[in-house]
């Protein structure tokens, strides 16, 4: 089992991990370090278990609130989801097209092929 040392608000530990973990300690141990480098600037130094104790309730305040707001997206998402099969499952409305009658295709056929006709005679008086 590892042992590696990190380092917390100006002050190296020895920690023992799996194999294979060492960089999710670290990664971890620089999270701690982060919040405890906060406290060290705000309040000066302290002992040590106050120090982890602090940028430990940190670490979990700011945890609680990224799981709050996960449970809040995966709460739309599952609302979506529903809304999306929903819509899926649902027949496809209908679309009403407006036919034009048949009548008014005429008429405008009709009137299409007299201006045609009045054009023709107007240049046939042209030249």
């Amino acid at each position: 089992m590892p042992e590696i040392n990190i380092d917390i608000g100006g002050r190296t530990f020895q920690v023992a991990c799996q194999t294979g973990e060492e960089h999710f300690l670290q990664t971890a141990a620089r999270l701690l370090d982060n919040e405890a480098s906060v406290l060290a600037e705000q309040i000066g130094r302290m002992p040590e278990t106050r120090m982890l104790l602090m940028a430990g309730l940190m670490l979990a305040d700011k945890t609680a609130g990224l799981e709050e707001d996960l449970r809040a997206a995966e709460d739309r998402l599952d609302k979506l989801n529903g809304e999306l099969e929903r819509l899926k499952s649902a027949p496809p409305e209908k679309v009403e097209v407006p036919v034009v009658p048949s009548s008014v295709t005429d008429t405008l056929a009709e009137l299409a092929a007299r201006s045609e006709a009045l054009a023709e005679t107007l240049e046939a008086k042209r030249a």
